[in-house]
């Protein structure tokens, strides 16, 4: 972490910034030039501008960082010494070896954010991946990553979306005749409208993919670990699954679906030798972007927001998620785990 009297830098993080005298006004003209204001970065006040930078698919470029670093610092570019670590790196993954050693994990949502993060680290604990993912750039990109940083991982990708039984036959196919785990990590937001301002297309698609490609997916998957006596499930619920408070009406509808279908499946396989999960995330640093397509959504669900505890890596949801699926969590079933930052104790 930068010493007091350090320049500010890209790896400066935002709370730094808003609390320096010179760079706090800059900062602030920035967010109001984007229509925003620092009670929008509050969830992410630990987070440093090259992490905004990546999370923000474009609408931060690094030059406006880089301009903002000079203006901070009498037109000058400090330099950053390599070996300093990122102030909003706040979690340090710790890596089990072989915790999945001679098992087959399918995960969903691979390409990106905590899909991404949670086939990595099963992956890199052991365990044979099924990387899932509509996006085959993406996973094409996850599997070089991985190749260059574990050789010896043990990725297969299936480029599919969940909601086709073709495409769930094919990656069922891809798993083999062991199938041990399924995390069901893929997910879409809506566009935070109310009942009475959502369309047939946003509920469509938003429960297409929650709620129906979860299901078939799973329905696909449980005969193969019937037949082994054994298995774990973690679906990927949401903060939205446990209150009505933290998006629109079909995102939450079906965040609510999912914890149904999670705690009717724990109780009727239990005897099984299958545990069935879900983990809440509350807000998490992924490529999924929440817009407001109703000014009432946007008043009400806005407001619920400014209480938003600070903002999650992947790779903390993957240790979540990871923790369920692996014999670790031996008789946890039927549990909806918030991994929230104390979000829901609200």
């Amino acid at each position: 972490m930068p010493a007091p009297d350090a320049p500010l830098t890209g790896r400066s993080t935002i709370a730094q910034w808003l609390d320096d005298p010179t760079g706090g006004p800059l900062l602030r003209d920035l967010l109001a030039a984007g229509g925003q204001t620092e009670q929008d970065l509050a969830p992410a006040r630990g987070f440093t501008l090259e992490r905004l930078v990546a999370l923000s698919q474009g609408r931060l470029p690094q030059s406006a960082v880089d301009d903002l670093v000079r203006r901070a610092n009498g037109g000058v570019l400090p330099a950053v010494p390599e070996e300093t670590t990122p102030a909003g790196a706040a979690f340090t993954e710790r890596i089990t070896p072989g915790r999945f050693t001679g098992q087959t994990v399918i995960v969903t949502g691979a390409g990106s954010g905590i899909g991404r993060a949670t086939a990595s680290r099963v992956a890199r604990e052991g365990g044979r991946v099924i990387a899932v993912d509509v996006a085959a750039d993406r996973l094409e990109a996850f599997a070089a990553d991985m190749s260059a940083a574990a050789p010896d991982a043990d990725v297969v990708t299936v480029a599919g979306d969940i909601t086709k039984a073709e495409d769930v036959e094919r990656i069922v196919a891809a798993a083999g005749d062991r199938i041990d785990g399924l995390a069901n990590v893929a997910g879409i937001m809506d566009d935070m409208t109310p009942l009475h301002e959502v369309t047939d297309a946003v509920w469509e698609r938003v429960f297409a993919v929650n709620v129906d490609g979860l299901f078939r997916l799973s329905r696909a998957v449980l005969p193969v670990m019937l037949a082994a006596g054994r298995g774990s499930v973690v679906n990927v619920a949401s903060e939205a699954g446990l209150r009505g408070s933290a998006a629109g009406l079909a995102y939450t509808a079906s965040k609510h679906a999912v914890v149904g279908i999670t705690k009717s499946s724990a109780y009727l396989y239990g005897a099984s030798g299958i545990r069935v999960n879900a983990v809440a995330p509350g807000p998490v640093a992924t490529n999924i972007q929440a817009t407001f397509g109703s000014e009432l959504g946007q008043q009400r669900i806005g407001a619920a927001m400014t209480t938003l505890p600070p903002v999650a890596e992947p790779e903390q949801l993957a240790a979540s998620i990871t923790f369920l699926l692996s014999d670790d969590g031996t008789n946890v079933s039927g549990a909806i785990l918030p991994s929230d930052g104390a979000w829901s104790a609200q």
